[in-house]
């Protein structure tokens, strides 16, 4: 196998350049730890040395602890080479580095190194071990960057090979040093045989610190070459997957397919990346939306024989659970089985959590019997967090006597007892289902239990009353709350004042509004906004205007979000006179319109057809210095598709990109997309749909459904059939009008067994085969 040859740099530098003395690029403080960490023993002679190896050093030791100018050369000359003879390595290495002060021991080096000269051939190797002191002892001085890299042209200008440890301590510690072109050179000329695993590992790992990620790939493909002398470990495969997993990683960028193929190459080799690295390739992986990825992956590493742990399998299935994926869920547990990989209490609530959250409650419910029963020899015991997400799934499916009964269950079992939460999911589903009075028992039965309250609580009571209508009794419990200490917060304050918004209570409504005030409970731009906002919504312009008239009688201003929900709601009422006076006051008290400003009068102009007065907004907009958001060119996108100026809409949408920066959202591509299929452009509806694939912009089931009227109209199955695939792909749900769609097409054309496929979650756009009398045929 052929010796990688690694440049000093991205780009050629001339040696000398290299050589030049440079700025410290890290602090000095690496060296003196490294200092601490890197002191070895010399290569050679492992075992007890000889008492007369000892009684040499103390006598040179004792000569040399004058100044070096002060030393005696022929005492030194009779100690060390009496006869013509050498010490031994280790002796130059313990006296080399008990010498202390790196001047006193370069000059020992250098006085050795001109008697070896004189001996016979192979000596130059007894300078190694001195060599290696040298080096340790110049990484405890604070200045040591530069000389690094001088000590080792030294000796190699004088043939000093270098043994290795030495070769091992430069290479890492000029690494460490921020000295990556040099690191790099003592690598490159480096004999094969100092190139160990060990090193190589420092050379990968300091490569890819520094984002030369191919030449750092080059190492290893050297490592893992089936006639490799040096292969790789679990530290190399630890220090190239983590690194390539890191989000900060500079350089080329890797994918997350080429990271699993070095993982799989890597077990190809016995080596398996460790429980947390290979958990956070699965979450990545499935992040990215590449669920498939991440479960190949995870099924090949416990194939190749690595130790997979239940946190590796909780990542994949929590994917799995986002995309309902309940099939491969439980074959993902049936494999956890196969593998003896026991399951723990955060598998089983993951699997419960998504199983309520998609209403299976039963299957929920079997999950956590097995959990806590010990089937098949799997048992976790099931935590306050599993009762309470069983008790919020029964809850929200009308079963609240189960959730009931599954609390006493919670107390039965030894130190997991019902908390806050248990009760107010319990009082919650009791309202839901307008059982107002077991929901105020419970909350008794609470303050019996001395459970504490929280503002959760009393505001999951007050949502209830004031939802079937019982505002009176919400507001007495309300205040019976407040004298018992138990303080509203402003989402108390929203559900009342809404309350009495939408029965025309404006009175009420303003004097809770006040009370929040004075009672000096903190207020968001939610509270405020409600009280406006909900008006408006109603319809109540003339009640939110009194509204506005009583807080500036009582020295309250009016801000932006209150100034945009007043125009919006003059806008949906088409009372341009007072969307003209609510700009004017706005200009008069000095607040300046925002981006939601503007983009409620587009909309209101697009609406009325009033273009030409739009884009003088959007124009005013610009000037204003005030950047038009996906929002705004949306709407007028959206004006033009509805007005049938599909060139305009598209001139709009071109302008987002070269002038404006600003990336088109899905409800861009969907109205352009459905404007082009209607138009019969269907070529450049596709263009569309690839250049949402190129900009990362998510097409949903809308995207789809337009799509797929063009191509029917078309006649263009096989298209049809590669986006039935990407939806697939992407975990994009049909809908009625997909199914109505592609039901009424395909069975037209013969083709209703891809359609069942694409129901089930199948690929469809390869050839289907068909079995007849045994035989499979296309």
């Amino acid at each position: 196998m052929k010796s990688l040859s690694l440049s000093a740099s991205s780009h050629s530098k001339p040696l000398l350049h290299l050589l030049k003395p440079q700025t410290p690029k890290s602090k000095s403080t690496v060296f003196l730890l490294l200092s601490r960490h890197l002191c070895i023993n010399p290569n050679p002679n492992p075992n007890q040395p000889p008492q007369d190896d000892d009684s040499l050093v103390t006598q040179v030791l004792q000569l040399l602890r004058p100044n070096e100018k002060d030393w005696n050369f022929d005492q030194l000359h009779t100690l060390l080479f009496p006869n013509s003879t050498s010490p031994s390595p280790r002796s130059l290495f313990l006296i080399t580095r008990r010498l202390g002060a790196p001047s006193k021991a370069l000059k020992f080096f250098d006085y050795v190194s001109e008697n070896v000269a004189g001996t016979p051939p192979g000596s130059k190797a007894l300078l190694s071990s001195a060599f290696q002191a040298l080096l340790e002892l110049t990484l405890r001085d604070p200045t040591s960057e530069k000389k690094l890299f001088e000590l080792y042209k030294m000796a190699k200008d004088r043939n000093v090979p270098l043994n290795l440890k030495a070769a091992g301590l430069l290479v890492r510690s000029m690494g460490a040093a921020g000295m990556e072109d040099e690191a790099l050179i003592v690598f490159n000329e480096l004999h094969l045989g100092l190139k160990t695993t060990h090193i190589r590992n420092v050379v990968i790992g300091m490569l890819l610190k520094i984002g030369r990620v191919d030449d750092a790939l080059k190492v290893l493909d050297e490592m893992l070459h089936p006639e490799a002398k040096f292969r790789v470990d679990d530290f190399t495969g630890d220090v190239v997957i983590g690194s390539l997993l890191r989000r900060e990683q500079i350089g080329r960028s890797v994918s997350e397919e080429e990271i699993v193929e070095l993982v799989l190459k890597f077990g190809e080799h016995g080596v398996f990346p460790n429980n947390t690295i290979l958990t956070k390739l699965v979450t990545v992986l499935c992040r990215n939306r590449k669920v498939g990825i991440a479960w190949d992956v995870l099924h090949d590493v416990m194939k190749m024989g690595g130790a997979v742990e239940a946190a590796s399998c909780n990542a994949l299935l929590t994917a799995l659970g986002r995309g309902n994926d309940f099939k491969r869920m439980s074959e993902l547990m049936a494999k956890m089985e196969e593998m003896g990989i026991k399951p723990d209490v955060i598998t089983f609530g993951i699997l419960i959590n998504r199983l309520c959250k998609s209403r299976r409650i039963d299957a929920a419910l079997e999950v956590f019997e097995k959990m806590s029963g010990g089937v098949k020899g799997v048992s976790a015991e099931p935590d306050v967090i599993i009762y309470n997400t069983l008790i919020d799934g029964l809850c929200k499916v009308g079963r609240q006597e189960e959730g009931l009964r599954l609390m006493e269950r919670m107390r039965s079992q030894g130190g997991c007892a019902p908390n806050t939460v248990t009760y107010n999911c319990l009082i919650d589903g009791f309202n839901k289902v307008g059982d107002i009075e077991r929901g105020r028992e419970l909350f008794d039965k609470m303050k019996e239990e001395g459970i504490p309250l929280n503002v959760a609580t009393l505001n999951t009571l007050l949502d209830g009353l004031c939802r079937h209508g019982r505002l009176n009794t919400a507001l007495e419990f309300f205040n019976e709350m407040q004298r018992n200490g138990l303080k509203g917060n402003a989402v108390t304050y929203t559900i009342l004042i809404t309350s009495f918004c939408n029965v025309n209570n404006i009175s009420k409504a303003m004097e809770l509004f006040n009370q929040m005030l004075s009672a000096e409970c903190p207020t968001d731009a939610i509270v405020y906004h409600c009280l406006i906002s909900g008006l408006s919504q109603a319809g109540r312009m003339e009640d939110a205007s009194f509204v506005v008239s009583k807080l500036k009688e009582a020295g309250f201003s009016m801000d932006i979000v209150s100034y945009n929900v007043m125009i919006n709601g003059f806008s949906s009422k088409n009372k341009p006179d007072k969307i003209h006076e609510m700009i004017e006051e706005m200009e008069a008290s000095g607040v300046k319109p925002d981006s939601v400003t503007y983009n409620t009068l587009l909309a209101y102009l697009s609406k009325a057809g009033d273009f030409k007065s739009a884009h003088k907004v959007l124009d005013r907009m610009m000037d204003e210095g005030i950047v038009p958001t996906v929002v705004t060119f949306g709407t007028l996108i959206h004006a033009h598709c509805l007005d049938g100026d599909i060139d305009k809409a598209m001139r709009i949408f071109r302008d987002m990109g070269s002038k404006s920066k600003i990336p088109p959202n899905t409800v861009i591509y969907n109205d352009l997309i459905n404007s082009l299929c209607k138009k019969n452009d269907v070529e450049q509806a596709l263009y569309l749909m690839e250049d949402m694939k190129e900009k990362g912009v998510r097409p949903n089931t809308q995207t789809f459904n337009a799509l797929f009227k063009g191509l029917r109209e078309n006649n263009l199955l096989k298209k049809a059939f590669q986006f039935m695939d990407r939806m697939v792909e992407q975990a994009c749900s049909p809908d009625y009008i997909t199914m109505e769609i592609l039901t009424e097409w395909l069975s037209g054309v013969g083709e209703i067994e891809r359609l069942r496929k694409f129901v089930q979650g199948y690929p469809v756009s390869k050839p289907q085969l068909q079995q007849k009398d045994g035989i499979v045929a296309l």
